[in-house]
This record gives structure tokens, C-alpha cells and sequence, in this order.
């Protein structure tokens, strides 16, 4: 491990920098959004240094980024925030670092807001010339697609979810859209010619955010997902970044294979809903 990588603490410093790459890849989704299905209405805005999205109303990201991170945070702020989504027909989520401002968390407390979901932010140093992860299967190819390939990429990532039928739809959607946005870096990992998992990444100022991990039923179990982190962390340590990320749940599978891959937890955020009255 170089000098640098040792300067890597999980502070406030770094807890604007993860924030931050992920908000912007927000973003981009929203606006990837927006140019696929524009009758969705999807957008943002950017209020007192935290990103708001309005994805539509069952979507995973619409809420906030960053709240507390850059600037303190009014009162006459989560108003503004609030009537953003209650204008778009949406509940009002804040996804909230330990690190935010203080007086955060009571302002929530006082304006109706109830935490009720938790999520663990992860990261580890990278830097260029290293491999980070050992190989399993040296049959298995990654590359990143091609812009011709968004709606294969999208698909192989669909075929990842179906066992869960319900879920099908939703998620072939979810992956054309990413695939589909400016700053795609979108990863194939394949067995004998043939796309059987799928990776994501995006770059934001030194930040590789890590997303997008599915393989297909019977891809499983073959190393896919290894290259595709080791692959998906080399491309962005050629191209600047020194940190990697990536957001799990608290002591699941993936948390734990992250650590197992010298990934660490940089603080468990708090995810905030707020509760109108009668409900």
C-alpha cells in the first residue's frame, strides 16, 4: 500500500467525498431518466449542498443526498426540500451520514421524521499496477460494453433477478436506464464467449462507485463477481480514482464479501421518512 493510501481516513473529509460521487450518480440516473421516458417527469434540484431526486414515487432514488454534508441545514430548507417531493407526488426520504450536521438529526426529530433504515458505507484505497482480487476461474473474461450493447448489458443484469419474477420488469427498466447514462461504465463478465454477470461504475472526483452486481442463475458460483470488482477497480485506478466504494446492507453477504476484499465500513448511515399526520 502506497503513502497516499495510508492517508485514507473515515472522516468528515472522506464522508463528503462518498456522499458526494454517489449524488452525482444520482443525478445522472435521473437525467438518463428524463431523456428515456420523459412522461415520468423525473428530476433534481440542489438545495443548501444536498441533492434531492424525484425518480418516481416507488423508486429506490428518490430522496436526498448530503443533507447536513456541505452546509448546515434550516428549517426554511427541509421545507423547500419537502415541497419539492410533496409536489411531485412523493414520500420524503433523507439519507443521512453520521458525519452530517449535528443539530440534523433533531430538526428531523421535530419536523415528524422517523429513521427506519440503515445502510453501511464502505471503502478501501486504490491505486494503479495492483490486482484486488484473486482470480477464481482464468476462463472468465470482463470488458466493458459497448455503447451498442446497453440493452444486452441490461438484460444479462435483468436475467440476475429472475427468480424473482415480480421483480423482472422493474429491474430490466432500472439497468436500461443505467446503462444509459452519461457517465455509464458498464462491465460484462463472460464464460466461454457468453455475458453472465454484470458491474457497474461510476466516477466522480477520485471516487469509483461500485453498483450494478448481477450474475445470471447458472453463471453463479464461478467467479464472476471477483473479476468484476478486480477488473472494475483497476480500469478506475488507471484513471485517477484512489478510493473505491460501495453501499451494502448491515451484515449481509455482500457486506462481508466487500470486506473480504479489503473494502471497510466508513460509517452507517441513516436512512430518514417522514410521517404526516394521521398516517
Amino acid at each position: 500500500m502506497s503513502e497516499n493510501a495510508l492517508q485514507l481516513f473515515a472522516d468528515i473529509s472522506l464522508a463528503k467525498r462518498l456522499e458526494k460521487a454517489e449524488a452525482r450518480s444520482a443525478a445522472e440516473f435521473v437525467e438518463a431518466r428524463t431523456r428515456a421516458f420523459p412522461e415520468r417527469a423525473a428530476q433534481w434540484i440542489e438545495v443548501a449542498g444536498a441533492y434531492a431526486m424525484y425518480d418516481g414515487a416507488e423508486s429506490p432514488l428518490t430522496q436526498t443526498f448530503c443533507l447536513g454534508l456541505f452546509e448546515p441545514v434550516t428549517a426554511g430548507d427541509v421545507e423547500r426540500l419537502e415541497k419539492f417531493f410533496e409536489d411531485c407526488s412523493a414520500p420524503v426520504f433523507h439519507e443521512v451520514s453520521p458525519l452530517a450536521d449535528p443539530a440534523l438529526p433533531a430538526l428531523l426529530h421535530e419536523r415528524g421524521y422517523r429513521p427506519f433504515e440503515f445502510s453501511s458505507v464502505m471503502f478501501r484505497s486504490i491505486q494503479r499496477g495492483v490486482h484486488f482480487a484473486s482470480l477464481r476461474n482464468d476462463k472468465i473474461r470482463v470488458r466493458l460494453a459497448s455503447a451498442s450493447e446497453h440493452d444486452l448489458w441490461a438484460q444479462t443484469a435483468a436475467l440476475g433477478w429472475s427468480e424473482f419474477p415480480e421483480f423482472t420488469e422493474f429491474m430490466l427498466e432500472l439497468a436500461q436506464v443505467s446503462a444509459a447514462k452519461s457517465d455509464a461504465l458498464s462491465f460484462f463478465a463472460e464464460l466461454d464467449g457468453k455475458p453472465i454477470a454484470t458491474g457497474s461504475l461510476s466516477i466522480c472526483e477520485g471516487v469509483a462507485l461500485l453498483a450494478g452486481a448481477s450474475t445470471i442463475p447458472e453463471g453463479r458460483k464461478q467467479g464472476a463477481q471477483l473479476a468484476l470488482l478486480d477488473s472494475r477497480l483497476r480500469f478506475a485506478a488507471e484513471q485517477g480514482c484512489d478510493v473505491a466504494m460501495i453501499v451494502t446492507l448491515p451484515g449481509s453477504d455482500s457486506q462481508r464479501n466487500a470486506e473480504r476484499q479489503g473494502f471497510r465500513i466508513a460509517y452507517t448511515r441513516i436512512k430518514w421518512e417522514l410521517v404526516r399526520p394521521g398516517e
